[in-house]
């Protein structure tokens, strides 16, 4: 158990393994800073069902989350347990949207984002969202872009729902219960500070393909240059298509440019007719950049750089691949210790949105109180 008080924003964590004695715990640790809102991110080991009425009974304000495939709280990166942010009705007020069926999900986020902006206009405080979806639905494009653009001006963070690396079944937290094939938008207006940012580890290099065949709605790949995707994927990259794996895909992203910047979009695995999955939608005709690596722990001090030192908390969606990266060259604990230090609650995603943009191998977060500038 572990918590932090602040004065209008707190973290608290669990690893207890029984729903209704975690929530008990997350309750009497976030105490009033709850009323305002409460986001959380768990295990999918739980039963669901019984944490669904733990949450409904233990909390009055509004409540979403989802499962993870890892979560980030006061000890850096832990397997199991809860890890939630509760904010005060004096400094927060959220409203959650159920954005459902996601296989609608243009026409739901619409009307969800209608109905956040008339909210918004009579609030009349600074406010960002919060995208949490179904990892699994192969809808966060559509999502994450009809949302942005349909709401205007106000920031968005995201991140994918989990379930540890099974890729079977991703829960989000809605309506007071936990579905799959749904997306929650939480909104939050707020009279504390607070910024948006994201992190990457990755620059472009001078290897550049260009989509030739693809099929966006199944997120395959199917060539590269006018060849078949896997070869030609392997020949930029130096190494044999048998020898293709996670680690390879890890370490050889490519990377998208929009106006200035560089997103990192992420291969999942080779198919059998040699085209490649992806874990974000990839169309034919885009000009891609294959991604070199930069020094993890200085692009974690640079993407920190601008958020305040006194933040009260930060709220965090980070890849599951830049995890697993972390495991493999034994950075796991250094990465997860300095999040803790920064006061980062999240979890690890099935991929993360920014703005109005699904990405992977990214850390995308909201810093919220202290002394911003």
């Amino acid at each position: 158990m572990n918590g932090t008080p602040g004065p209008g924003i707190r973290r608290a964590a669990t690893h207890n393994p029984d729903p209704r004695a975690a929530v008990a715990e997350l309750v009497a640790l976030l105490g009033d800073a709850a009323d305002g809102g409460v986001i959380f991110f768990c295990a999918p080991t739980y039963d669901l069902e019984a944490l669904a009425a733990a949450l409904r009974a233990g909390f009055r304000g509004p409540v979403t989350g989802c499962t993870g495939a890892g979560q980030i709280g006061p000890e850096g990166y832990q397997r199991d347990g809860i890890v939630a942010i509760g904010m005060t009705a004096a400094s927060a007020t959220m409203r959650v949207y159920p954005v459902t069926p996601l296989a609608d999900c243009q026409r739901a986020a619409q009307a969800a984002a209608a109905q956040a902006a008339e909210d918004l206009r009579i609030d009349g405080r600074r406010a960002f969202g919060l995208i949490l979806a179904d990892g699994l639905s192969l809808a966060e494009e559509r999502l994450a872009a009809t949302l942005y653009q349909s709401l205007g001006a106000v920031p968005l963070v995201g991140g994918s729902a989990g379930d540890d690396l099974q890729f079977e079944h991703t829960f989000v937290f809605v309506d007071g219960e936990f579905r799959e094939g749904a997306a929650a938008f939480a909104v939050v207006a707020t009279s504390e500070p607070f910024s948006i940012f994201k992190i990457q580890h990755f620059a472009p290099t001078r290897k550049r393909m260009v989509i030739t065949a693809a099929d966006p709605a199944r997120r395959l790949v199917r060539e590269i240059n006018g060849r078949p995707a896997a070869q030609a994927y392997a020949d930029l990259v130096g190494v044999p298509v048998a020898d293709l794996n996670a680690t390879v895909f890890s370490t050889n992203p490519v990377m998208l440019r929009l106006g200035d910047q560089y997103y990192v979009r992420s291969i999942q695995q080779v198919c059998e007719d040699g085209s490649l999955a992806f874990y974000c939608a990839i169309e034919a005709g885009l000009v891609l950049t294959i991604g070199e690596g930069v020094d993890v722990l200085e692009a974690l001090e640079a993407g920190f750089a601008g958020v305040p030192a006194d933040a009260d908390a930060v709220l965090g969606c980070d890849c599951i691949l830049r995890r697993l990266e972390f495991e493999q060259r034994g950075l796991r604990d250094s990465i997860g210790a300095s999040l803790a230090r920064r006061r980062v609650v999240g979890f690890s995603t099935f991929g993360e949105q920014y703005n109005g943009v699904h990405v992977n191998q990214t850390f995308v977060g909201v810093a919220l109180g202290g002394s911003h500038v």
